[in-house]
């Protein structure tokens, strides 16, 4: 039976549904990182307040909720595009904005115009360097992030302010040692050295029993002085990557010196020899 023509086809299959899971907007990952957001700005506020030891601890705090947002996102299958932007913004105030302020207003202000350029270039090196991971997030290494991430960055410059108020230096006191780790920070975050991303670490593995009681050890020893030993490794993390960059380089120069250099050829071994006296070259002819 000839269909006719006047009538509609209805096709019956449905349209390609949505991914849901890329546009949709979940709560658990989307709670922590606004949790990270207003630990930064409370880091603003107190060090606007001149409590700069609660603005230090703060932006460590966002440090710990920032990595919990991914884990939690990645554990529960909840990424979406819009938890990705909106982490990428809280990351700007929290481990941009925040600790460039909060150094600036407890050290770097004494130093004058060089004292905003520093905090500046510390914070236009976490803008870049949240720009660059989010375009470069599929041709990376997960293993590895190109330039110091900008917690870590973060974690650095509050570990400065933290460990100076602990031992009851002033913000001017330390002001070059501040200016100099500032810089050192931002220009970090730009570059291309290697740091270990921690990503390859499956936590849904069992691991041994002894690395339950090294976490309860690490965690101790964190508590018996956080600000000395926070800040000591994320010091000891921010020069590793120059360190194995260094490393690396020695080690590909030494495989360098050890390639055996070819023999340049001599002109007695491209002239072939002549022949003896009676006996031809060609191999067609006689004798």
């Amino acid at each position: 039976m000839e269909a006719n023509p006047n009538v509609p086809h209805n096709d019956h299959t449905p349209p390609p549904l949505m991914d849901k899971r890329r546009r949709g907007i979940y709560i658990l990952p989307n709670l922590f990182t606004t949790a990270a957001l207003f630990a930064g700005f409370y880091a603003i506020v107190q060090a606007m307040n001149d409590r700069f030891e609660y603005a230090a601890v703060a932006i460590f705090v966002a440090m710990v909720l920032d990595g919990l947002d991914g884990r939690i996102a990645r554990l529960t299958n909840t990424q979406s595009d819009f938890g990705a932007e909106y982490d990428s913004l809280s990351d700007m105030v929290s481990f941009g904005a925040a600790p460039a302020l909060v150094m600036y207003e407890w050290a770097l202000q004494d130093l004058g115009k060089f004292g905003w350029i520093a905090a500046f270039i510390y914070c236009a090196g976490a803008a870049l360097r949240l720009a660059r991971f989010n375009t470069n997030i599929d041709v990376v290494d997960k293993r590895y992030f190109q330039g110091l991430p900008s917690p870590a960055a973060a974690a650095l410059v509050a570990g400065m302010v933290w460990v100076g108020i602990d031992n009851n230096f002033a913000g001017e006191e330390l002001r070059w040692y501040a200016a100099v780790l500032t810089i050192f920070a931002g220009v970090s975050m730009v570059s291309n050295v290697l740091f270990w991303s921690g990503k390859s670490i499956n936590l849904r593995k069992s691991v041994p029993f002894i690395v339950l009681i090294a976490l309860v050890l690490a965690f101790a020893l964190i508590s018996s002085y956080p600000p000395g030993i926070l800040f000591g490794l994320f010091l000891a993390y921010a020069t590793s990557g120059y360190v194995v960059a260094a490393l690396r380089w020695r080690k590909r120069k030494l495989n360098r010196q050890d390639q055996p250099v070819a023999a340049p050829s001599t002109q007695e071994d491209e002239i072939p020899a002549a022949p003896e006296e009676g006996i031809s070259s060609d191999p067609g002819s006689k004798p």
